[in-house]
């Protein structure tokens, strides 16, 4: 008997009961350079497991699996939300990969500065500046999901942007330049932080929000993946790369000196540069149908 997967509800990570949308797995998957076919057949076969309640993530690990005996480099880009969440445990590399995209789209960035406030010094994670904007940027990030920000993060940083700001009207050149501070998480804002946000002209970035210029919308602009995309190294080589500060395959691609530094050896090392080198031709590709 055919199952009907719109009759399914299907548990979210932070616990919501919501109808399983096959519309949205197949976007997802084509979104990540699958082709049609691909994309529906590896729907099927999920709709095929489907059973009442269950959880977003093992559709998603799934799917993924389905993905990657398909495309090694597709699968790499589909897991992109999820790799975000392992540039961790803490957030420094986070932090780094932020303002990489920053870097990216034209701006000058810092990261980890301790600067002068008005009343306290503070440590900023990511200073960015371009033309006569200076932004102060706070990054909240989250290894797990389900995770939302609520209205006290914004709040913080607003009160620590403002003293910040106090001080660098003072420094030559500042009295007319655009100040403002940031939150980037990968996570979500509550409904409250992003009217807060919205009301005190603060520039909230999450995964999805603002729409069409969230945190995802960056990142396909940029072109940039992170490390923990790739799919042919280990969670230890991964984590090896991270301590080395290096969060971009962008910098393996051209530079595979960075691999053998963490002890991958030929043949394997050809297929992880081979991965790196296919994810960016992914993203050209992509970005050349949207231009026609």
């Amino acid at each position: 008997m055919k199952i009907n997967a719109e009759n399914i509800n299907i548990t979210k990570a932070s616990g919501e009961k919501v109808p399983f949308n096959i519309g949205k797995l197949k976007q997802s998957l084509l979104h990540s350079g699958a082709s049609s076919n691909q994309a529906n057949e590896i729907s099927n076969e999920v709709i095929e497991m489907l059973v009442e309640g269950m959880s977003t993530r093992k559709i998603y690990k799934t799917a993924f699996r389905l993905l990657r005996n398909v495309s090694r480099p597709i699968a790499a880009k589909y897991k992109l939300k999820h790799a975000i969440m392992e540039l961790g445990p803490s957030g420094f590399p986070f932090e780094l990969f932020i303002a990489e995209i920053l870097k990216q789209r034209g701006y000058k960035t810092q990261v980890g500065v301790v600067v002068k406030g008005h009343c306290v010094t503070h440590e900023i994670d990511v200073i960015a500046e371009r033309d006569n904007h200076h932004f102060m940027i706070e990054c909240k990030f989250h290894n797990r999901q389900g995770y939302s920000s609520d209205v006290k993060i914004p709040l913080y940083i607003q009160s620590r942007f403002l003293d910040v700001e106090r001080q660098w009207k003072q420094l030559d050149g500042h009295a007319e330049k655009f100040h403002q501070g940031w939150v980037v998480t990968n996570s979500r804002f509550s409904d409250d932080a992003t009217q807060y946000g919205r009301c005190m002209n603060m520039n909230l970035i999450s995964w999805d929000y603002p729409k069409h210029n969230g945190l995802k919308d960056w990142i396909d602009g940029s072109g940039l993946h992170p490390v923990t995309c790739l799919t042919t190294l280990s969670q230890k080589e991964k984590q090896q790369l991270l301590d080395k500060k290096i969060v971009l395959c962008k910098t393996m691609h051209n530079n595979h000196s960075v691999l053998q530094s963490i002890g991958v050896k030929p043949p394997r090392l050809q297929k992880v540069m081979e991965e790196c080198s296919a994810l960016c031709e992914i993203y050209v590709q992509t970005n050349h149908q949207h231009d026609k």
